[in-house]
């Protein structure tokens, strides 16, 4: 487990230093919960435009369940493990840490879960109508977990769990949305 968690900071290491101060602003940029809120509108609008208004809002409502499972069970995981971020970590002074709030444990990254599980969720019911919208949003969810260790909050292996967790409740919440919306619509 050991050998594991030096892995894990020197991985880190070589990926939070591959950053550069010209392209900060887009990483930290990235990482900021509402920078997706654009994307977030788009997808609501590809939904109701070939969806109709009924399906929308159960998937809306899903969506809603589906954040709320990843983030809380990221907490769950943080609690119990309490595993310290990078950026509580002494060898920090040989990274980067681009944002001030560090918070205290880190695995696993709710941000790489979430963002991961409305990739899987959204592209699953989105490829039926754009051929590329899986690929599309899982390359998008890669950025965001990436960004969390560009910016100096998370492992890669927080993020990678994360990624894996999201991936499973977004294909479950997925097969849950056909079914609600195969019976009320």
């Amino acid at each position: 487990m050991e050998e594991l968690v030096k892995l894990d900071q020197e991985l880190f290491l070589y990926l939070n230093n591959l950053g550069s101060e010209t392209w900060d602003w887009f990483w930290v940029f990235i990482t900021y919960k509402l920078s997706s809120i654009p994307l977030y509108a788009f997808l609501l609008y590809l939904l109701y435009k070939n969806y109709g208004l009924k399906p929308t809002i159960i998937t809306v409502l899903l969506v809603a369940g589906l954040i709320t499972c990843t983030d809380q069970l990221a907490n769950v995981f943080k609690d119990y493990f309490q595993r310290p971020r990078p950026c509580k970590e002494d060898f920090i002074a040989e990274g980067r840490m681009l944002l001030d709030y560090c918070g205290s444990y880190g695995y696993f990254s709710a941000h790489a879960a979430s963002s991961m599980a409305l990739a899987f969720y959204l592209g699953n019911i989105l490829k039926r109508w754009y051929k590329y919208a899986l690929v599309a949003l899982v390359f998008w969810a890669a950025v965001v977990g990436y960004s969390r260790i560009y910016v100096g909050k998370h492992y890669p292996g927080d993020v990678i769990t994360g990624m894996l967790i999201g991936a499973l409740f977004g294909f479950l919440f997925y097969k849950l949305q056909q079914y609600l919306v195969k019976r009320f619509s």
